[in-house]
């Protein structure tokens, strides 16, 4: 192999250092300290492997190996290095480490593409500082709005446009960071698998067919908070009871459309939020997910419905719904899925394609190129947690995947 199994292990290591929350799992948030350290970090390892670096407007760290033709389209690869509160070592830095031992093998192999190669970090992806995620790529692709920069904040009521600033960069630039169709030729992306087919199956690396469509709503009901003890069952507006039924709604709805859609609320805000008051006020988030958007918007229908169910019921409660992320069904590209195949076939390594249950920002991407993403091993199919684990030898196995057919798209593409 021609890269470097200690240079991947020590970046991983180095990247899990820049931690809110040391030996709770991984904690980096965008905008934070942390994500600070982690960007410096990887201009720092970029610049090293002989890259062109810059960071556009809304924070995507880009590494540029230019090529014969430098007005030609751009094979351009990456993921994102934010995390989830409490999450592992692997989700996204897996993928912005593959470029970064992608780029040290074109400097040490004295590889010179035809097309030139873009290596980015980006930001945001998950959306646990700010809600919505796929932020860097949405900016990317034109789907940023500045009203989300103005209204989307953090716990603490911080803006992202306001984070924006306070890290350097310009929140009225964010148009400059768009890139339009026919800059990128195709965009690939590694990531862990985050399930266990691949574990399971004993497959060393996963090429995916179909990401599944997402929509996150945020859900507002407001009641009235009311004494527990002196309010009867029958007088109340208690919204966290609404805010329960709601949430069993989308459950059922989810299992009644099948087509694997699946629906979670992972996070619920109660207020007052004293054991001793009824609740007045609860704001609750929904993911929804299928790989048919038509099972989505069921789900999505089906909430609404008992929203206006429970509010007509007792006018005591009303709600609020605000769309946070939307995303279609995405097909990734055959033809980079052949050539992944291939490479992957070329060193000796099994394959399997596959469905992803989880977003990414490739299918953002897929808006202005053509998408390849890769599948790496999660042991015991763990993520978003600090059980997430990733063994590096296995790790290395789709970074070779995807640096042979990057090169293959770049010299010869």
């Amino acid at each position: 192999m021609r890269t470097n199994l200690e240079r991947i292990q020590r970046d991983v290591e180095a990247l899990a250092a820049f931690n809110s929350t040391p030996g709770a799992g991984l904690t980096r948030f965008s905008f934070s300290e942390e994500h600070r350290k982690a960007q410096d970090y990887i201009v720092a390892e970029m610049e090293k492997a002989g890259l062109q670096v810059r960071v556009d407007a809304c924070g995507t760290v880009i590494g540029r190996l230019e090529g014969e033709d430098p007005d030609a389209a751009v094979i351009m690869t990456g993921s994102h290095y934010d995390s989830v509160r409490n999450g592992g070592n692997f989700d996204g830095p897996a993928g912005v480490i593959t470029g970064l031992e992608t780029a040290r093998v074109f400097q040490e192999n004295k590889i010179r593409p035809r097309r030139p190669v873009e290596f980015i970090a980006m930001v945001e992806e998950e959306g646990a500082r700010f809600g919505g995620g796929l932020f860097a790529s949405r900016a990317m692709t034109g789907r940023l709005t500045a009203e989300e920069l103005a209204t989307f904040t953090d716990a603490d009521g911080v803006t992202t446009g306001e984070a924006m600033r306070a890290f350097g960069l310009d929140p009225a630039a964010y148009k400059q960071a768009v890139r339009r169709r026919g800059e990128i030729k195709n965009f690939i992306e590694l990531h862990i698998e985050q399930g266990p087919v691949l574990e399971a199956g004993g497959i060393q690396v996963g090429i995916v067919e179909t990401i599944v469509g997402i929509k996150e709503v945020e859900v507002t009901i407001t009641g009235r908070p009311d004494h527990a003890g002196t309010t009867p069952m029958e007088m109340r507006a208690d919204a966290f009871l609404a805010a329960s039924k709601t949430a069993i709604a989308a459950n059922e709805a989810a299992v009644r459309v099948g087509e694997g859609t699946v629906a979670t609320v992972g996070k619920v805000e109660v207020k007052p939020g004293s054991f001793n008051i009824v609740p007045g006020k609860v704001t609750f988030y929904i993911d929804i997910r299928s790989k048919k958007l038509a099972c989505v918007d069921a789900v999505l229908d089906a909430v609404k419905e008992k929203l206006e169910e429970l509010t007509a019921e007792n006018e005591g409660l009303s709600y609020e719904l605000r769309m946070m992320l939307a995303t279609d069904p995405v097909d990734t590209d055959p033809h980079v899925c052949a050539a992944l195949e291939q490479s992957a076939r070329e060193l000796g390594l099994s394959s399997k394609r596959m469905l992803s249950g989880a977003g990414h920002d490739a299918m953002v991407m897929a808006d202005v190129t053509d998408i390849g993403l890769v599948f790496v091993p999660s042991r015991g199919g763990r993520s978003h947690c600090p059980e997430e684990w990733t063994d590096y030898d296995l790790l290395q196995n789709g970074i070779e995947t995807v640096c042979a057919t990057v090169e293959k798209l770049a010299c010869d593409g």
